[in-house]
């Protein structure tokens, strides 16, 4: 009875305190979204109003929240606009600032022709950045990394191409192959699948290179940088901007955040094809 009676208090605790913590990070968000709106009219009418993206987006996604003050990394001080809670909140209007650009940069390398490579392996990004790439015909990675994908390109070339060659091998159920044999390609054909599989149909070197993480895809950001490939990224406060061409200061651990900011960018590429 007692030992029941301590798990009673210790749920009916929990309890309370995730409401406290709701009503708190409720109150936090209405104070930030007051102080951010208190700030617009600073800004000029074209970075409040252009687009699809605001303000009110991009805070209801909770593109705001960084990582706690322990883990900031310095150099992202300058997108950083107060703590909360122990918390660092990203300033809204420079994110939405450095979303437009980053969108413009992409836009352009798209006009131009060139491929883009989303890359994205935490589970929280996965889905949406192969749901990205599949919109916008471009190419993605979301379930591991390979080093030398870029800096070792030829030997990627190989495997995608020997990754056809199966994908049609097996379409076309050759009678002359056995049950035994047609098991060794489907595996090796899985295998492949699951490496490079979002990246079919890719002929050479993408153009640019569009992370979430970048403190994750370390590997990733240092071939495009040997490569002389641009990087998109959206950056947390405890990753380090240095390499990136283009930096998008915002959460980069939310699904929702992820999912905004790339709807964001996916419906500027789309409207290229349109136009």
């Amino acid at each position: 009875m007692a030992k029941g009676k301590v798990n009673q208090k210790t749920t009916k605790k929990q309890e309370k305190k995730a409401v406290v913590k709701k009503t708190t990070s409720k109150a936090a968000a209405g104070m930030i979204k007051k102080e951010a709106s208190s700030r617009l009219s600073a800004v000029s009418p074209r970075v409040i109003n252009n687009g699809d993206i605001s303000l009110e987006g991009l805070l209801q996604a909770g593109c705001h929240f960084g990582h706690s003050v322990s883990k900031v990394n310095p150099r992202m001080q300058e997108y950083i606009f107060t703590v909360r809670e122990g918390t660092h909140i990203f300033d809204l209007i420079k994110t939405k600032v450095q979303l437009e650009e980053a969108i413009d940069y992409l836009v352009d390398s798209v006009k131009n022709e060139g491929k883009i490579i989303f890359l994205g392996t935490k589970r929280q990004a996965a889905e949406a950045i192969k749901k990205a790439a599949q919109a916008t015909g471009m190419f993605y990675v979301n379930a591991r990394w390979i080093g030398g994908l870029l800096t070792n390109w030829l030997e990627v070339k190989k495997n995608l191409v020997r990754l056809e060659e199966l994908n049609n091998k097996l379409l076309e159920k050759n009678p002359d192959l056995t049950k035994y044999e047609i098991s060794v390609l489907k595996r090796e054909q899985r295998r492949l699948q699951d490496l490079y599989g979002g990246l079919v149909g890719l002929e050479g070197l993408p153009d640019k290179l569009f992370i979430v993480d970048p403190k994750k895809e370390q590997t990733a950001v240092r071939e495009a940088k040997r490569m002389g490939i641009g990087v998109v990224a959206i950056v947390d406060t405890n990753a380090d901007p240095e390499n990136i061409d283009r930096v998008i200061p915002a959460n980069d651990d939310a699904q929702a955040s992820i999912e905004y900011l790339l709807d964001q960018i996916v419906k500027s590429l789309k409207k290229i094809k349109h136009d």
